[in-house]
C-alpha cells in the first residue's frame, strides 16, 4: 500500500512551472534518492509531500494516519526549553496519554466516594487506567529518553547539552537538535533535504549507519555521492521531459540514463532517416499516376510513424583553474600558533607546513577549530599568538560558506564577479559566468533573488576570476551545490596545478582530493600523510591497540607479549598436536558455515556477469541503425533489454545481501 501518492501534480511560482503533470507514489520501506540540479525543484517536492506547498492542480494522497517528518536545509528553532524537552516533546501522543491518565484517575477518585455508583463504573475505571499505564509504557519503551540521548550522543552532542536551552545552540547545532528529533519519533515517511551539511565526520558516519538501519520510507537530497549510494535503492530524477523513477543507487542511475539516451537517440536516428527515405519516395513520385497508390500508401506510413524525443541535457558547472605561477616550496609556515575565546582554549601552539603542490583536508569534530584554522590562515581572524608565514610568491584565494551570504544583494552577477576582477575584459567575465551556468538575463539579476546553490555558483565564479590565485583556501565548497555541481567542483579542483587547504565532511571530496589529512581535536592538530582511506585505517589500528592496552595486554618492539606490564613467560606452550588439532577443527567450522555462503556469492556473481555480457551485447545491438528497420527485432530487443534490467537488479541485490552475510559471518568466526 502506498503512503503518500502525487498525482498528476503542477505547481507553478508566479509564471515559471516547477512541476507539470508530476506523478509519484511512495511505499513502505522505500529508500528514495532525490536528485537534479539547483533549482529543479526537489526542496519544492519535499514540501509538497509534507504538506507544506500548495498545489495549483492535480493530488496529493496520504494515508490515514501516516506521519511525515521533514528536515528542511533552513530552520528557526526558538529557545525557551532544554534540548531534550525539545526531543521528547517531538513525539505526538504523550501529552495526550498523561492528560487521559490524569481524567480517568480524578474520575476514579470521584467514585470513589461515591457509594451510589454501581461496582461496575469502578471497575471500568480502573480497567481503563490500566489500559492507559499499559500505552504510557509501550510509549516509554520505544520513546524513551535513554533512545533520545543515544541519538543526541551519535550526532555530536556532548554530555550535559541535553539540559541546555536550545536557544544557547548555534544554527548549525539547532538543526542537529531537529534531526535528532526526527529520528527519535521514528516517522513513517521521512523527507530529509542536505542532511549532512551541519554534521561533521564522525556524526555523519554515526548517521549513515543509523539511516542504513531505517526500515522506513524516507526521501534523502544529498550532494555527497558516497552517502548518497550507501542509503538508497531508487533514484527520483527531475529531468527536463519531468519526473523519473530509477532502481538501484545513484551509479546504477548513471548507467541506466546514459542507456536509455544512448537507445533513444539510435532509435531517433533511424527514424529520421526512415521519414526521409519515405519523404524522398513520396517526393520523387507524386505526380506519376502510375505510382500514386505506392505514394499514398507511403504517406499513411509517414502518417502513423511515432514520434522520439531524445533526452534534452541540463547545462552542468563546468570550468577549470587557469594554470599557477611557481612559489616557494614552503607554500605556509604556522608557528606557535595560538588562539582562544576567552577561557576556551582552541590552539595552545600548534606547528604546521604547508609545501607547494599538496592538497590537504582538514577534518575533525564540529567546534574543535577547523574554520577557525582556515580562517586564521586566510588572514580573516586575528590569532593572539605565534606566526603564519607565507612562502614567497603566494597569492591566496578564499572560499567560505559564510562568502556566500555575504554578497552584495543589489548588485547583478555581473557586477559582482567583476568586481573581483576589475581589470578583466567583460568577455572573460562573461565566459566565466557561463561555465557556472550565469547566461543570458541571468547574468543581471540581482543576488537577492538567487537561491543558496545559485549564490554559492557566483562566490565560485568570483573566485575563479580573481587572476592568479596559487593557493586556495576552501571551507565547506560543495555545501549548497547539487550533486553534479559538487562533482564538477571536484574535478575542477583534482586538476588544480596549485595548493590546495579545505575542511570538508563530504568523504568523496576528501577521497578524491586529499593528499594529506589534518585532523584536529583536542587543541590539537594531527598532520597524516596519505590519503583519507590510510587514515582511517590508521585510526582503526591505533584504536585497536588501545583496546589491547586496556585489557593489559601488549608486545613490546621485540616482539615479547607482556600482560600488565610482565612478559608472559608463565604461560606453558601449547601442546604441537593439540595445537594441530584445534586448528583442523576450526578450518571444519568455517568451512562448514562459510562453504554455502561463499558458494551461493559465487554462482551469483556468475549469473550477474553472464547477464551483464548479454545487456552489453543488446545495448551494441541497439545502437545499430539496422536493428531498427526490423520492427519485430527492435521491440523484442527493447523488451529483452527491460527485463534483462529488472533481473540483473534483482541478482545485484541478492549478492549484496548474500555478500553481507558472508562478511558478517566470516568476522564472526575470525
Amino acid at each position: 500500500m502506498s503512503l503518500v501518492v502525487l498525482d498528476d501534480v503542477t505547481l507553478f511560482f508566479a509564471d515559471r512551472m516547477i512541476f507539470g503533470g508530476a506523478s509519484l507514489r511512495l511505499g513502505h520501506g522505500d529508500r528514495v534518492g532525490l536528485i537534479g540540479p539547483n533549482g529543479s525543484g526537489k526542496t519544492t517536492l519535499l514540501k509538497v509531500i509534507a504538506g507544506a506547498q500548495e498545489i495549483d492542480d492535480g493530488k496529493v494522497t496520504r494515508s490515514n494516519g501516516i506521519r511525515v517528518g521533514y528536515l528542511p536545509q533552513e530552520i528557526s528553532v526558538a529557545g525557551g526549553r532544554s534540548l531534550i524537552d525539545m526531543i521528547l516533546s517531538s513525539v505526538p501522543g504523550r501529552a495526550e496519554l498523561d492528560a487521559n491518565l490524569a481524567a480517568v484517575e480524578a474520575a476514579m477518585e470521584a467514585a470513589a466516594v461515591n457509594p451510589d455508583l454501581p461496582e461496575d463504573t469502578l471497575l471500568d475505571l480502573a480497567t481503563q487506567i490500566g489500559e492507559i499505564h499499559e500505552r504510557i509504557d509501550h510509549f516509554d519503551r520505544y520513546f524513551g529518553e535513554h533512545e533520545a540521548l543515544a541519538i543526541l550522543a551519535g550526532l555530536g552532542f556532548a554530555t550535559g547539552d541535553e539540559k541546555r536551552d536550545v536557544g544557547e545552540f548555534s544554527g548549525g547545532w539547532k538543526m542537529r537538535g531537529v534531526l535528532a528529533g526526527l529520528l527519535f519519533q521514528r516517522p513513517d515517511v521521512l523527507l530529509l533535504d542536505e542532511p549532512t551539511n551541519h554534521l561533521d565526520m564522525p556524526s555523519v558516519a554515526w548517521f549513515s549507519e543509523f539511516l542504513k538501519k531505517w526500515t522506513g520510507c524516507f526521501i534523502l537530497i544529498s550532494h555527497d555521492r558516497e552517502f548518497l549510494n550507501e542509503q538508497i535503492d531508487r533514484v527520483v530524477s527531475l529531468e527536463l521531459e519531468g519526473i523519473r523513477s530509477y532502481p538501484g543507487n545513484y551509479e546504477k542511475y548513471v548507467t541506466q540514463r546514459a542507456e536509455e539516451e544512448t537507445i533513444l537517440a539510435g532509435k531517433a536516428k533511424n527514424l529520421k532517416l526512415e521519414r526521409e527515405r519515405l519523404t524522398d519516395f513520396i517526393n520523387r513520385f507524386r505526380a506519376q499516376a502510375n505510382k500514386a497508390k505506392a505514394v499514398q500508401s507511403r504517406v499513411k506510413m509517414l502518417e502513423k510513424m511515432e514520434n522520439v524525443d531524445t533526452y534534452a541535457k541540463r547545462d552542468v558547472m563546468k570550468f577549470t583553474f587557469p594554470p599557477t605561477s611557481r612559489v616557494a616550496a614552503d607554500v605556509i609556515r604556522v608557528e606557535g600558533l595560538k588562539k582562544a575565546y576567552g577561557a576556551h582554549i582552541v590552539f595552545p601552539g600548534i606547528e604546521l607546513t604547508v609545501r607547494r603542490g599538496e592538497k590537504i583536508g582538514i577534518i575533525g569534530v564540529n567546534g574543535a577549530g577547523k574554520t577557525t584554522l582556515l580562517r586564521m590562515i586566510a588572514d580573516e581572524l586575528p590569532h593572539d599568538g605565534g606566526t603564519i608565514k607565507m612562502g614567497s610568491g603566494v597569492k591566496v584565494g578564499y572560499y567560505a560558506q559564510h562568502h556566500a551570504d555575504t554578497l552584495d544583494l543589489t548588485a547583478s552577477v555581473e557586477q559582482v564577479v567583476q568586481r573581483a576582477a576589475p581589470d578583466a575584459a567583460p568577455q572573460r567575465v562573461r565566459a566565466i559566468l557561463g561555465a557556472f551556468m550565469f547566461s543570458g538575463d541571468d547574468v543581471d539579476k540581482p543576488i537577492k533573488v538567487l537561491s543558496g546553490g545559485e549564490r554559492a555558483r557566483v562566490a565560485l565564479a568570483r573566485l575563479l576570476a580573481s587572476p592568479g590565485n596559487n593557493l586556495l583556501l576552501m571551507d565547506e565548497p560543495t555545501n549548497h551545490l547539487d550533486l553534479a555541481s559538487s562533482e564538477s567542483l571536484a574535478e575542477a579542483l583534482k586538476s588544480f596545478d596549485g595548493t590546495l587547504v579545505f575542511v570538508s565532511h563530504n568523504r568523496s571530496l576528501i577521497r578524491g582530493l586529499a593528499t594529506r589529512i589534518w585532523n584536529v581535536e583536542a587543541q590539537r592538530v594531527e598532520t597524516y600523510p596519505g590519503t583519507l582511506d590510510e587514515y582511517m585505517y590508521s585510526m582503526t589500528e591505533r584504536r585497536q591497540a588501545v583496546a589491547a592496552t586496556d585489557s593489559g595486554v601488549l608486545r613490546d618492539p621485540r616482539g615479547v607479549v607482556k600482560r600488565n606490564g610482565v612478559p608472559v613467560a608463565a604461560v606453558p606452550k601449547e601442546d604441537d598436536k593439540e595445537r594441530k588439532r584445534r586448528e583442523a577443527a576450526d578450518r571444519n567450522k568455517k568451512t562448514t558455515k562459510l562453504g554455502p555462503l561463499e558458494k551461493s556469492v559465487t554462482q551469483l556473481e556468475e549469473r550477474v556477469g553472464v547477464l551483464e555480457a548479454e545487456q552489453k551485447m543488446r545495448s551494441a545491438e541497439l545502437s545499430d541503425p539496422a536493428v531498427y528497420d526490423d520492427a519485430a527485432r527492435r521491440n523484442k530487443l527493447l523488451a529483452d533489454f527491460t527485463t534483462a534490467a529488472e533481473k540483473l537488479d534483482e541478482l545485484t541485490k541478492r549478492w549484496e545481501a548474500a555478500m553481507a552475510e558472508l562478511e558478517t559471518a566470516r568476522s564472526l568466526l575470525a
